[in-house]
């Protein structure tokens, strides 16, 4: 079929919701991802791509190749349908309509000390987007967010992770690093040639999820590796105060690198060794793989996907599950 045959048939007789779940599958490379990115199970969005294979009498995808391959008459019509969707997504920002229309909550759960303004940034757009959409973000520890997505209490969270229920569903959200400091009133502050074994027997301010099996587990393990065996002389879940402990001279402890580094150069925080810092603890996605989704919930999902496929690309065609 010609490309002006193909333009014409897809005006004039296609079911356009079967061209909308065919772009999914081609930008995802993966029917299970293109699934979660519409909310739909795999058998549907597979019946669909079978359908509109059947009305089009054209192979779109090669499903022998992992992940899937776009066929070249697949490309003509995923090129075919990005321009009309284009316009149609232009159409209706100049209109007004589309995101004004859509109403109700989304319920984020989010462990303390996300800062990441980029993160506020795309909050501000959703909003003038999606202005009757309602957020309510509850700040709760690692273990919380998951079980609160368990029990359907929240849409989503927003956490590190360690080992998930199968039916969870995450991807990257935001990389940081940790590091160790020390405050300002610590007899180490100001110290240009600190060594790890100065460190040894120095207090130690952590977090309650620093334990055997917790998302920061490995600031533990950390520890353990360089002797770091000084005692723990202050703790808390949330990621202001265990800043503030340190700030305060009670003793070292680690954060995440971009979260001191304004009270690193404020002269609050001082940086101390392993240069390196101590480990990666990434932020994470998670959401509910088998949920039904409001349309309010359907569109914050979709809206965030987005934000994070510009900001790590390579995480948008990473295999979460197989095809």
């Amino acid at each position: 079929m010609s490309k002006a045959k193909l333009d014409t048939y897809l005006n004039d007789r296609l079911d356009w919701n079967l061209l909308r779940t065919f772009l999914a599958i081609a930008r995802e490379r993966s029917i299970s991802r293109a699934a979660t990115r519409l909310h739909l199970t795999q058998p549907a969005v597979s019946q669909a791509l079978k359908r509109l294979e059947d009305q089009l009498g054209l192979q779109l995808i090669d499903r022998q190749a992992n992940p899937i391959e776009i066929t070249r008459a697949g490309e003509e019509v995923r090129l075919i349908a990005e321009e009309v969707y284009g316009t149609i997504s232009r159409l209706s920002q100049a209109s007004g309509e589309g995101g004004h229309e859509i109403a109700g909550m989304v319920r984020v759960a989010i462990v303390s000390g996300l800062d990441f303004p980029e993160y506020d940034a795309f909050l501000g757009r959703f909003h003038r987007d999606y202005p009757r959409i309602e957020l309510e973000c509850q700040e709760m520890r690692s273990a919380d967010v998951v079980r609160s997505l368990e029990l359907r209490t929240a849409t989503l969270g927003l956490s590190p992770k360690r080992a998930l229920p199968r039916k969870i569903e995450h991807r990257l959200f935001l990389r940081q690093r940790y590091a160790l400091f020390c405050g300002q009133y610590h007899p180490l502050f100001g110290n240009a040639d600190v060594q790890i074994a100065d460190l040894a027997g120095e207090k130690f301010v952590s977090f309650t999820g620093d334990k055997i099996g917790d998302p920061l587990s490995m600031l533990t393990f950390f520890r353990d590796e360089m002797g770091l065996t000084g005692p723990v002389v202050g703790s808390s879940s949330s990621m202001w105060e265990v800043r503030r402990l340190i700030v305060a001279g009670f003793g070292i402890g680690c954060l995440p690198e971009h979260v001191a580094q304004d009270d690193v150069e404020q002269g609050r925080l001082q940086r101390l060794p392993p240069e390196g810092g101590v480990a990666d603890v990434d932020m994470h996605l998670l959401w509910m793989a088998d949920r039904k989704f409001s349309a309010a919930e359907a569109a914050f999902l979709e809206a965030l996907h987005r934000f994070i496929d510009v900001r790590y690309p390579e995480t948008a065609l990473r295999a979460m599950g197989g095809q």
